[in-house]
């Protein structure tokens, strides 16, 4: 009985000891990923900005920055704040109306990118 507990303790803690070392080995998952030019957001951290005082969306796979846009919007702010904080691309290319923006929407959408949606 003496051996029996010796051993089940010995492989519980080789087992610790193994799991702690495996995760060194294994990739790490972050919300917010940073590199020499672009940072990647996960769709968790654009939803945590999600109101008229910060709000980003995420649009065809760029994350962008629209709280100081939102004053300038032509549209009412009823329309534009139900996708803040969310993957926005179908509000955008339609704009909720079967309509899609204009070119100069498209470029002006480019100043306020801040980076790119992790898949």
């Amino acid at each position: 009985m003496k051996n029996l507990y010796i051993i089940t303790t010995l492989i519980f803690w080789l087992a610790i000891v193994f799991f702690w070392l495996a995760r060194s080995w294994l990739p790490i998952s972050h919300d917010v990923i940073y590199s020499d030019s672009v940072t990647v957001y996960s769709l968790s951290v654009v939803a945590k900005h999600n109101k008229r005082t910060d709000c980003w969306m995420a649009i065809h796979g760029q994350v962008y920055d629209l709280t100081a846009y939102l004053p300038q919007h032509p549209a009412a702010l009823r329309v534009i704040l139900p996708s803040c904080g969310a993957e926005a691309s179908l509000a955008y290319d339609t704009k909720n109306r079967s309509k899609e923006h204009s070119d100069t929407a498209d470029t002006l959408l480019k100043q306020y990118e801040i980076g790119i949606l992790s898949h």
